[in-house]
């Protein structure tokens, strides 16, 4: 109930976008603005806030756990980049938008809220370093991809403000430092903008889409079944086989489960990819993850553990 609850609230956010930009209170170029907000500021501040206004303490057994199965994660979808685009027979063209979509799954904007409504904001320290993998490929190897960049100098991104951001949560996890409560309350703050102005803009994004062409590409809907449902059900079953941790099972059903990240879409309008095919692939996984991820989460509990 706590996860469908979660994805009701992210879902009227998106609504009050689309609405506001359908009554012209807002209109692309704000959305494009919000976005800029969202991917260099409210973004990289989830990781950076999760460790300095987390109280509770892990294992670093445990920690070191999940940076195991965060790379073991981002492995396995990258894998699945090459290969799940190819199946649903998607065109050279939009192979970009599809790898990104495949690969990246919005645990920032989706995941670290529903785990937080759900196991405390203690959890999200679990969620960290899938957070850290994200902003460090999505950063570098998602804008080549999106952009189909190539050549020498593929990787002069690498430091951007997603990526040292990720290795400042890391650095202050290990070093322990004491921080002013001024700079958690900003950085809390800022990140906590994340879910709701990253629904927002996808909403704004959908005014401009005929909604019936989200529920009539086949090809989408293929891509959104394997992605929140096969997918999910698949690893978990060898997850939950493998890790006796029943949170971190959980955390990394979440992280496995929401859809297509946001960022997609708001990398794509920063870096001239194609938007509105990425806008609508976020927009009809995140509306069906309102059921897969309740769906995914009780088949996997009532039936692996």
């Amino acid at each position: 109930m706590v996860l469908l609850q979660q994805m009701g609230i992210l879902f009227i956010y998106m609504i009050i976008g689309y609405v506001a930009c359908k009554k012209e209170y807002f209109d692309q170029e704000f959305g494009k603005k919000l976005s800029w907000l969202v991917v260099n500021i409210a973004n990289p501040m989830l990781a950076v806030s999760a460790v300095v206004n987390n109280e509770t303490t892990i294992d670093r057994k445990d920690f070191f756990v999940t940076v195991i199965l965060a790379v073991a994660f981002y492995a396995f979808l990258l894998f699945l980049a090459y290969i799940l685009p190819r199946m649903i027979r998607v065109p050279q063209s939009d192979l970009g938008v599809y790898k990104m979509m495949t690969t990246f799954n919005n645990i920032g904007f989706i995941g670290f809220p529903i785990i937080a409504a759900a196991y405390g904001n203690g959890a999200l320290i679990y969620a960290v370093p899938f957070s850290i993998m994200f902003n460090i490929l999505c950063y570098t190897w998602g804008i080549q991809t999106l952009c189909n960049r190539g050549g020498k100098g593929q990787w002069k991104q690498v430091i951007n403000v997603g990526t040292i951001s990720g290795v400042i949560a890391i650095f202050l996890f290990f070093v322990q430092i004491p921080v002013p409560q001024m700079i958690c309350s900003i950085t809390a703050g800022l990140s906590n903008l994340t879910g709701p102005l990253s629904m927002i803009v996808i909403g704004i994004s959908l005014a401009d889409i005929a909604l019936k062409e989200l529920f009539t590409d086949r090809r989408l809907l293929k891509f959104a079944f394997v992605k929140l449902i096969v997918v999910p059900l698949v690893v978990m079953f060898l997850i939950c086989r493998v890790i006796d941790n029943r949170l971190i099972c959980e955390v990394f059903l979440i992280m496995m489960a929401t859809p297509a990240a946001s960022m997609c879409a708001m990398l794509a309008q920063q870096y001239g990819g194609d938007y509105e095919l990425a806008a609508r692939g976020v927009a009809l996984t995140t509306i069906l993850s309102v059921i897969t991820i309740p769906l995914v989460s009780e088949i996997v509990f009532h039936l692996a553990v």
